[in-house]
């Protein structure tokens, strides 16, 4: 029986945070051994008002989404003549068009703005929705250049409470498996605000033991993953400090920051972000990789 490859889907848009994207994709589709498959949907360009004449009778937004398609398969094979490309226009807003073709990724990657992005936001709407509703692993790549290229050596990923971020530490494994690279799991932890001593306990003391209590909680989340990746260097790390500061801090020295997202049951469907990834993919100064998690 042959298993499917899916492939390794980037939303494209011409901007210069989707091209980004694509060096990006293509870095990571080699890595992985995945096919790339570039996504375009053509309704951006009705919604931003962009319809210039071509001379031709074809709609102007065809032409545009051919060209936009085009160039960014031509820009992901000069960075790999070996890699698989494919290519897509469909005719659907950006965020009905990722989300579906999510449904048959390997994960999304998508820039952290679009060219309809306006000015002061931190991160572009489009974005921000496939991260929170994907089903499958969405990348938005964001930070500096030396962050994006991959050479700072190393992968983060916060490690929540217990079920939590199972599906999180298993990607990052294969990622800092792939890489050849360093994986730092950080977990936060907080002293409680009205703490209360027993009068042989200092403060000091119930720090210990809140911080021994984290790093009891990091090496049960880690057991089984570093059982299946041997080879993943793994430095797990208790650090007391508000959780996405505590990433956003470990992210300036990351090629990679990932991080788990509750899927919520009901007919909503999509995942509940919560404050952590949601000021992540503002903040970071990597790329940041949010799994869905499954409660």
């Amino acid at each position: 029986m042959v298993t499917m490859v899916l492939p390794l889907v980037v939303g494209v848009d011409g901007s210069d945070s989707s091209l980004e994207a694509v060096d990006w994709g293509v870095d990571e589709a080699t890595r992985l051994g995945l096919p790339l498959r570039l996504v375009h949907a053509s309704l951006w360009e009705r919604y931003e008002g962009r319809t210039p004449s071509f001379g031709t009778d074809r709609p102007a937004e065809e032409v545009m989404a051919e060209h936009i398609v085009a160039s960014g398969a031509e820009r992901a094979r000069s960075r790999n003549p070996e890699l698989e490309v494919s290519t897509e226009v469909v005719p659907e807003d950006a965020v009905s068009a990722l989300l579906r073709t999510a449904q048959d990724a390997f994960a999304v990657v998508a820039g952290s703005r679009g060219r309809g992005g306006i000015a002061g936001m931190l991160l572009g709407s489009v974005s921000l929705t496939v991260a929170a509703r994907a089903v499958c692993p969405v990348i938005v790549v964001r930070g500096e250049e030396r962050n994006r290229q991959g050479v700072s050596g190393g992968v983060v990923v916060g490690v929540g409470d217990p079920g939590q971020s199972s599906a999180a530490v298993r990607f990052a494994f294969r990622e800092a498996e792939a890489r050849d690279c360093v994986l730092h799991a950080v977990r936060a932890w907080l002293r409680p605000a009205h703490e209360h001593f027993d009068h042989l306990l200092t403060a000091d003391d119930a720090a210990d033991v809140n911080e021994e209590h984290a790093s009891a909680l990091l090496a049960d989340a880690l057991q089984d993953p570093g059982r299946d990746h041997p080879k993943v260097d793994v430095r797990p790390r208790a650090v007391e400090g508000v959780p996405h500061k505590v990433l956003q801090d470990a992210s300036s020295e990351a090629d990679l920051l990932v991080v788990g997202a509750r899927r919520r049951h009901g007919p909503v469907g999509g995942l509940q972000f919560g404050q952590v990834a949601h000021a992540l993919l503002h903040h970071a100064a990597c790329p940041v990789a949010v799994v869905p998690e499954q409660v």
